[in-house]
């Protein structure tokens, strides 16, 4: 399993505050990562780097073996870098099915009429059900994107991802706000864009369930530095992570 994506020794600074600290490491093709740390600890701004929102002051972003450091996040966005946020973002003044085409033709390789194919030779169409059926939605697509809960914005977040055909989808906080229903289908679609799709997944979330349900491979952060990286076994068990993320001493 090839790396997707590495960091290398990336730095980033607000004035006197490092919220990252010489990170370094790797997201696998067709792995989900899991991203964890204390709030604060800088797991959203490395998100904001890796999609090009921020730059980082030093150190380089690789993907797919190309250092784009300095690409703007609209080129990376082309490339593959798909994205999800901690709260939904969407054309307010359009319907659903308008909110779902606008990430259908990312792919810079891609001509119109490819586009309207996937990779499995399915239609738009016939992929958007599919995923739509495993999000669990029984919804008009004609309907305003605000008839939908914030839990459903949250999934269609995830959908809206998938049809851009990315090969690597940073994934924000999805279980926040959301049932277990809606959190047992924002795995299962996460679970079909790395195993199925081949993508690579970096996903941060505080439900530790779906961390370790979910998960890999699992990087802690702290302080904007990378404590602990391992399996999820090998991080339950790791005392400076319980130290530090969990909040209590490792021999309680």
């Amino acid at each position: 399993m090839s790396d997707i994506l590495r960091l290398e020794h990336v730095n980033k600074h607000f004035g006197g505050l490092h919220v990252s600290n010489d990170l370094t490491f790797s997201i696998k093709t067709g792995q989900v990562t899991g991203l964890i740390g204390p709030n604060g600890a800088g797991k959203t701004t490395l998100m904001n780097i890796i999609s090009g929102i921020y730059i980082q002051d030093s150190g380089q972003v690789i993907f797919d073996g190309k250092d784009i450091s300095q690409i703007p996040p609209y080129t990376r966005a082309r490339m593959g870098i798909g994205r999800t946020f901690q709260a939904p973002r969407f054309l307010q003044r359009s319907n659903i099915r308008d909110n779902l085409l606008i990430g259908s033709d990312l792919s810079e390789q891609k001509s119109f009429t490819k586009s309207f194919f996937t990779r499995q030779n399915m239609t738009f169409e016939e992929e958007l059900n599919r995923y739509m059926k495993v999000a669990g939605f029984d919804i008009d697509l004609e309907n305003d994107i605000t008839s939908l809960t914030y839990g459903q914005q949250k999934l269609l977040e995830i959908v809206r991802s998938l049809l851009s055909h990315p090969r690597m989808i940073l994934v924000d906080e999805p279980a926040a706000g959301l049932n277990n229903a809606e959190i047992e289908n924002a795995m299962a679609l996460i679970n079909i864009a790395a195993k199925e799709n081949g993508i690579g997944v970096l996903l941060i979330e505080h439900s530790m369930d779906m961390i370790m349900n979910i998960c890999k491979e699992i990087v802690v952060i702290n302080f904007g530095k990378v404590i602990a990286t391992g399996t999820p076994e090998e991080i339950s068990s790791n005392e400076e992570v319980i130290t530090a993320y969990l909040g209590k001493d490792a021999d309680d």
